[in-house]
């Protein structure tokens, strides 16, 4: 039924939540704010990094300033606190036999630093980052995008997610969603693991 499998990034290809948390410090603490709040890393972790900065700067004089900030940041330095999810690589290759697969994040220009750091830059047909789209999640724009792309109606992709905003991008699109290590959230199939997504698709 399905014709392509679409993935988040942050939390879904990769743990990406200490080199996050590491980000927006050095810009916070550059600033002479203080480190983020659990709460507020839940919020950044899920955002592009204009809304990041955007939250976290509200009220803030320097917010202009540290937006041109974060534009200039040399991501080398928190790359090696990303580490790939269980399973991925394997489950990508064997999924690539019979589907097409891509990308649909509000991660920008990191993106393909992110997954070469983790070894997954060659398994995807398509990436749509926040740079690629005028209107990032939670509008739909991303996958509609990869969907005229590849030339399917929204029942051929699985959207693969791990927050809240993820599927509300799915159910705008018109997309099944799955959702990845999180059971609060409402979805056609729950994975533990990337292996579920195989059982899923009797693969």
């Amino acid at each position: 039924m399905f014709e392509v499998m679409i993935y988040d990034c942050d939390g879904v290809l990769v743990d990406s939540r200490e080199a996050n948390r590491a980000f927006y410090n050095h810009i916070l603490d550059r600033f002479g704010l203080g480190p983020l709040t659990e709460a507020q890393l839940a919020v950044v972790h899920v955002s592009t990094a204009q809304g990041a900065i955007d939250f976290l700067f509200q009220g803030h004089p320097g917010r202009k300033e540290a937006q041109d900030y974060q534009r200039t940041i040399n991501n080398d330095p928190f790359l090696p606190l990303l580490h790939p999810e269980p399973h991925i690589r394997e489950v990508l290759m064997r999924l690539r036999t019979r589907y097409l697969t891509a990308i649909a994040t509000n991660r920008g220009k990191s993106l393909p630093l992110v997954l070469h750091q983790v070894g997954l830059d060659n398994l995807f047909d398509l990436t749509v980052t926040a740079y690629d789209v005028t209107r990032p999640k939670p509008h739909p724009e991303c996958l509609e995008k990869i969907l005229s792309q590849f030339r399917l109606q929204p029942e051929a992709a699985l959207y693969i997610g791990d927050a809240a905003l993820d599927q509300e991008v799915a159910a705008a699109a018109g997309v099944d969603f799955a959702a990845y290590k999180n059971p609060e959230l409402t979805a056609r199939y729950h994975l533990q693991s990337h292996l579920d997504l195989l059982k899923v698709l009797n693969f």
